[in-house]
């Protein structure tokens, strides 16, 4: 099977302001929108995520209206101050403050209008010994 394309798609009734959520704070252009159906991403990488109401009748049997609960995007970029920065300039403060992990990344976290939690994370070097304790010997 070859995939042409990927993306979550979220069940919520707060479609609109998921869609200006991502394209003001991520830089997201909107690739297809209709009244029941919205899918964002950049036209040099592809889609990103799509947010679908509740009622239409294409809706794909089995999911349920997004309670906020169970999901994750993770957005890794070059510079998480940067982001971070960007992001409270646009009046956006996150729910997890920006924090360098000892696993090896620097990041900070927030929620969309529907309740996805956002990752946005910088990849920095582990804590000298960290992943040993995790790591398998033979």
């Amino acid at each position: 099977m070859k995939i042409i394309d990927r993306y979550p798609i979220v069940v919520t009734s707060h479609k609109q302001a998921c869609r200006d959520f991502w394209q003001q704070h991520f830089d997201l252009d909107v690739l297809f929108d209709s009244d029941w159906f919205v899918l964002l991403g950049q036209a040099d990488q592809g889609s990103v995520i799509a947010f679908m109401t509740p009622d239409h009748p294409s809706a794909p049997p089995g999911p349920e209206c997004f309670n906020g609960q169970g999901a994750c995007i993770e957005l890794e970029v070059a510079d998480a101050d940067a982001a971070l920065q960007s992001l409270t300039d646009k009046g956006v403060e996150p729910h997890y403050p920006l924090t360098r992990e000892a696993f090896g990344q620097k990041r900070f976290g927030l929620r969309d209008p529907a309740g996805v939690w956002i990752d946005v994370v910088e990849q920095v070097e582990p804590e000298a010994g960290y992943w040993d304790q995790y790591m398998q010997t033979a």
